[in-house]
């Protein structure tokens, strides 16, 4: 388990999201990143995407609610050994979260080696 305050955990999924390419980025539209120090449900998933993928919507319309895009922090900390593991589990969370958000499945997710 890593020990890091929030402050250091925004500060690293910051630079996570900062080292991706813009390409994953570009169409990222009303969706909120989201940092909660665990699931309401007690369970030891590491992030969650909330929302309609692009494959599953048109078009936003006026006053539609941001897709979210959450990174629970004391499930990555307790998921790694040290903080170059954490910042890299961070970085492939994130992958895996906006991966949903373009409407990639979780098994092809995992095929692709992101979660």
């Amino acid at each position: 388990m890593v020990e890091v305050t929030s402050e250091e955990f925004e500060s690293l999924v910051s630079d996570g999201l900062d080292s991706l390419h813009d390409d994953m980025l570009a169409q990222l539209d009303n969706v909120l990143f989201l940092i909660e120090d665990r699931p309401a449900d007690g369970s030891s998933i590491l992030g969650e995407y909330n929302g309609f993928s692009l494959a599953e919507r048109n078009v936003y319309g006026y006053g539609e609610e941001p897709d979210r895009i959450i990174l629970y922090r004391e499930n990555l900390a307790a998921h790694c050994a040290d903080l170059e593991e954490l910042t890299a589990e961070i970085r492939v969370t994130l992958v895996h979260e906006i991966a949903h958000f373009y409407g990639i499945s979780e098994a092809r997710i995992h095929e692709l080696g992101w979660g």
